[in-house]
């Protein structure tokens, strides 16, 4: 049996405003999300555009949407969590539907020496599962992992080649 939540599509006979309010409430309760996010899955559940810009401006003068904060917190544990770059951030808050103003605003309090501790990190765990390899196939894993995870390609050679120690450096 389904529950109104799982219907996929607005019920006419239901008033589309409190509809739409519990899908927001519902989505909401999981977990912080974009504007944009929220119109798509109102979009995806056919609740008339004008019912939900309404409801979306009301979330947001109450603060219950906030793309800034969505942002910051999104930067915070991903950051975190995967030890991304302020470029793959970015790519990320882009799908995630923030402005570019907002985006640069948030990203320009990531601090570049946690970005380089968060490099040294990754790289670190991942020494660990390759043991035995020849240094230039190293070399060039712990490169390429960081360059996928937005490090630029200067930061993550010259953490790379500081976390595996100067005699593998002198090779290069």
């Amino acid at each position: 049996m389904s529950t109104p939540s799982e219907d996929p599509a607005f019920d006419p006979d239901v008033d589309p405003e409190s509809f739409a309010r519990k899908i927001l409430l519902d989505q909401l309760s999981i977990t912080a999300r974009s504007r944009k996010e929220l119109e798509e899955r109102l979009a995806r559940r056919n609740v008339p555009e004008d019912v939900a810009g309404r409801l979306l401006d009301r979330f947001e003068e109450v603060g219950l949407v906030d793309d800034e904060a969505f942002a910051r917190a999104w930067v915070d544990s991903r950051q975190r969590t995967r030890g991304l770059a302020r470029t793959a951030l970015a790519a990320e808050l882009r799908r995630k539907g923030i402005a570019e103003e907002t985006a640069r605003t948030v990203l320009a309090e990531v601090d570049p020496g946690d970005e380089e501790d968060a490099a040294r990190l990754l790289v670190r765990k991942k020494l660990r599962s390759m043991g035995g390899l020849d240094k230039q196939v190293a070399v060039r894993r712990l490169v390429g992992m960081l360059a996928r995870k937005g490090y630029s390609s200067g930061l993550a050679y010259a953490v790379v080649k500081q976390e595996l120690g100067a005699e593998w450096a002198d090779d290069d």
